[in-house]
């Protein structure tokens, strides 16, 4: 039986390395649209590969639980991820999203939280350290997703909450977990102290997600999943299991990464979305600028014939298109155009929506064709060409107050040119501000009209005015 186990170790490391590269490969291609769908495939197959491998270890001798909890994953899975069971919105992913994060969180902090019980008399010190980062990373994942979930479902106000001298309480009580973290590294038998740097973590995901309004979630979400992925690493420390430090490293740094994208498609710092409410009440009644100005209404039939007879169209998506589950109704009106002769191209602006790339995946339902997707500078170039900027639910990624306002809390965000266009049609619910809650003097522009409804409604009406012509 001994002359085994070296066998089976090298069985178990070769596959938890064929399983790091599947990741690797997978993460390379979720970085363009064309390699999304495989690169989730490959990474589908590197996590089955290393519950192939976990599986293979020794120290298991009894499977029911597991086979169980295996089973019962499958079938969680399968009825979210297939509409043949239950149909997720896109306008929904974002929290389902946070709530993937939660649960991953909360499957790291069990298990840190289990070994700690298991080693506690006799733990090292470093062993502690990393158990304690685990749980405490992972226990603040957990409680801050659920809030990211209550403002994305709008069962927590969207707003940022926040009072006074809320940061230094936030940051005192980090400053308590970290010193009773090492407390337990000098002495872990004081289970009273691990409990309540737990608890202090806890908190702190609800107080530092709060304070944080609904427009800068998109950061938010790819902050916890860094998290989540940091704190898997510590467990692999902990467990001295290999492919939990590669997979949680890849996930926590790619979660960094693509927080200080989303800040610099902000022009915002990490302090300032971490510690800095986002948003202003609009200084006039909605529709109106404080000078008087109103927006412009247009019918259907006339922003039908703009579109039918321009030249070029670029459309800009936002929140709003997920909130109808407009993108099928789009994809039928840019078609038409197309058979007209008109150039369609669709401006991607990287924090449209509420999650990283939530445009392309809303747009990729759809079938739109990968080479219609421009990036905002690929595209900003095209505006002044641009017979038609059709603007379906997006507002602060188009305000130009975030290029003039010195004042506006936008100010100094990369914004698609969309002003710079020959006409602009804007397709919104209503008259009310953006989620960073001041108003858009674009929509106040000569050049502007507004065709108010939903925009699912209103795609519907302009595709039979477009086929009347």
């Amino acid at each position: 039986m001994n002359e085994s186990l070296p066998l089976r170790e090298l069985l178990i490391q070769g596959t938890y390395l064929v399983s790091s590269v599947f990741f690797i490969v997978g993460l390379r291609g979720l970085s363009s649209p064309e390699k999304a769908r495989a690169g989730m495939g490959y990474a589908a197959l590197g996590m089955l590969l290393a519950i192939v491998g976990t599986l293979l270890h020794a120290e298991i001798v009894r499977f029911e639980w597991l086979i169980g909890g295996l089973l019962i994953g499958t079938i969680i899975g399968v009825v979210i991820g297939r509409p043949l069971f239950i149909s997720v919105p896109m306008t929904a992913m974002p929290q389902w999203v946070a709530l993937s994060h939660a649960a991953g969180a909360v499957a790291a902090t069990l298990v840190g939280i289990n070994e700690y019980m298991i080693l506690r008399p006799e733990i090292a010190a470093g062993t502690m350290a990393a158990l304690g980062f685990e749980v405490l990373l992972g226990a603040l994942t957990v409680t801050g997703s659920v809030m990211a979930f209550g403002k994305l479902q709008e069962i927590l106000p969207g707003r940022p909450v926040t009072w006074p001298l809320l940061n230094v309480l936030n940051l005192l009580l980090l400053a308590v977990a970290v010193a009773l973290l090492v407390v337990l590294m000098v002495n872990p038998v004081l289970s009273t102290a691990f409990w309540i740097m737990v608890a202090i973590a806890a908190g702190l995901g609800v107080l530092m997600v709060l304070p944080i309004g609904g427009a800068d979630m998109p950061v938010v979400i790819s902050l916890l999943n860094a998290y989540a992925g940091l704190s898997a690493s510590a467990m692999g420390f902990a467990l001295d299991n290999n492919l939990l430090i590669i997979v949680g490293a890849l996930d926590g740094a790619s979660g960094f990464l693509l927080s200080i994208l989303m800040c610099k498609a902000m022009n915002r710092s990490f302090t300032n979305v971490l510690f800095g409410a986002f948003g202003a009440p609009a200084a006039a009644a909605p529709g109106t600028l404080a000078d008087g100005r109103e927006m412009r209404a247009i019918t259907p039939d006339d922003a039908a014939v703009r579109l039918a007879y321009a030249r070029l169209v670029v459309v800009v998506p936002g929140y709003g298109l997920a909130v109808a589950q407009a993108q099928h109704a789009l994809r039928e009106l840019t078609d038409l155009l197309e058979k007209r002769g008109v150039e369609v191209k669709y401006a991607i602006h990287p924090v449209a929506g509420r999650m990283p790339g939530h445009m392309n995946v809303l747009l990729a339902e759809a079938n739109v064709p990968y080479d219609r997707l421009f990036d905002m500078e690929e595209v900003n170039g095209e505006f002044p060409r641009t017979d038609v900027a059709l603007v379906i639910g997006a507002n602060d990624v188009v305000n130009p107050a975030a290029r003039t306002d010195s004042g506006s809390p936008i100010f100094g965000m990369p914004i698609l040119d969309v002003d710079k266009a020959q006409s602009v049609m804007v397709l919104k619910r209503g008259k009310g501000a953006g989620f960073a809650g001041i108003e858009n003097e674009l929509f106040f522009d000569p050049r502007t009209f507004m065709l108010f409804g939903d925009a699912k409604a209103s795609l519907t009406r302009l595709v039979s005015e477009v086929k009347s012509l």
